[in-house]
């Protein structure tokens, strides 16, 4: 948001994997900020970091690869530097994994891994730019409020057994999920597979794909979308499998083959990851701003007011917020809006912060009230 009217304030006196139930989205952190692994501190290697980190940011903020692709981000990414704000070093031990050629090797010729020093580059970018340079060249920027994705996914071996997907069966699976997680800022979330969730929902329900099911076993995580998959690795290394999105009541199929598990997991999220995007990102504009009206109640003192201004203060796609009226605990605002009425509403409902008193939907050109319960 780029101004806001606070001109009552003193009528007072007075934010990756989640893993729990009663889960919804929250924003995300770290948007225009991006840690890469450099080789030294030479000038060279450090705009090396500066245009990768700038690529990974855009993808980041706009949820979709492909704007790489456009020529203004090129050019930009080319000119890294000029949109860094901050930088910071540091250093940590990693495990360096034995050359390949070493893996075949046989007795004291392998070599074992070991501990090296690996120094890390964060790179922060200056947000206004970065979100002109979208701007200028019409595309959409996704807020930090993110819908939350819900996984479940059955897995079956050789003998046939199936299984569900945890932390302690297949890390590997996992741990590549949370990477792209914290990569495209994108709220990932796992089932607890306690008693409730393994008596609601089978491995073989999951295989299945049995949508009912799967909505019913999710409920408790009031998750904003649900991926669930299902994988078998065959005796030759094939990875084959079959994955289901529930977004909006909309139930969308799509297999998967591969022999790279890496692949596998990433390009089904990476889809889903983009078609949330479609749906959320706005173009950053000033022109044809559009208005909202909103009536927030549970406005109890000056901390509540100065969190809610706050929270509409960082959504992208609200440009200026002008207080109208305040009536005991009740606050009336004018928003204008880079998007329309529609968008802002879903977006609201990304979280708790806000919870719609009419929760019946939307009509065009009404006044949203809520709720403020943070």
């Amino acid at each position: 948001m780029r101004s806001i009217s606070a001109s009552l304030a003193l009528i007072f006196c007075t934010l990756p994997a989640l893993t729990s139930t009663a889960v919804w989205a929250l924003p995300v952190a770290g948007l225009y900020r991006h840690e890469i692994g450099v080789n030294n501190q030479s000038e060279q290697e450090r705009n090396r970091a500066f245009q990768e980190s700038l690529a990974a940011v855009i993808v980041k903020v706009t949820g979709e690869s492909r704007w790489l692709e456009n020529s203004s981000i090129q050019r930009a990414i080319e000119n890294a530097r000029s949109y860094v704000e901050a930088i910071e070093y540091r250093s940590e031990s990693v495990i360096q994994e034995s050359p390949e050629e070493s893996a075949t090797d046989v007795g004291s010729n392998a070599t074992p891994p070991m501990l090296v020093d690996q120094e890390f580059l964060q790179v922060s970018f200056a947000q206004d730019l970065v979100d002109q340079l979208l701007a200028d060249a019409a595309i959409p920027v996704w807020d930090s409020n993110r819908p939350g994705v819900l996984v479940w996914m059955a897995l079956q071996n050789d003998a046939g057994d199936r299984y569900l997907l945890t932390p302690e069966n297949d890390p590997g699976i996992v741990e590549l999920m949370q990477q792209f997680a914290a990569l495209r800022a994108i709220p990932i979330i796992f089932p607890v597979l306690d008693f409730e969730d393994r008596r609601a929902l089978s491995a073989d329900l999951i295989w299945s794909l049995d949508d009912q099911a799967i909505r019913l076993a999710s409920e408790r995580y009031a998750a904003d979308s649900i991926l669930a998959g299902r994988l078998h690795i065959t005796a030759s290394g094939d990875l084959v499998g079959l994955w289901q999105f529930i977004f909006q009541e909309q139930v969308e199929v799509f297999d998967s083959l591969d022999t790279e598990l890496i692949r596998y997991i990433s390009e089904p999220l990476d889809r889903i990851t983009a078609q949330l995007a479609r749906h959320f990102a706005v173009v950053p504009s000033r022109i044809g701003l559009q208005t909202a009206r909103l009536r927030i109640e549970g406005i109890d003192g000056l901390v509540a007011y100065a969190e809610l201004i706050a929270y509409l203060q960082q959504l992208v796609m609200v440009d200026s917020v002008t207080i109208s009226a305040l009536n005991g605990n009740v606050l009336e605002l004018n928003l204008s809006l880079q998007g329309s009425q529609g968008q802002l509403y879903e977006l609201l409902g990304l979280d708790r912060n806000l919870m719609p008193l009419d929760p019946g939907g939307l009509e065009g050109g009404q006044v949203l009230s809520y709720r403020w319960v943070r």
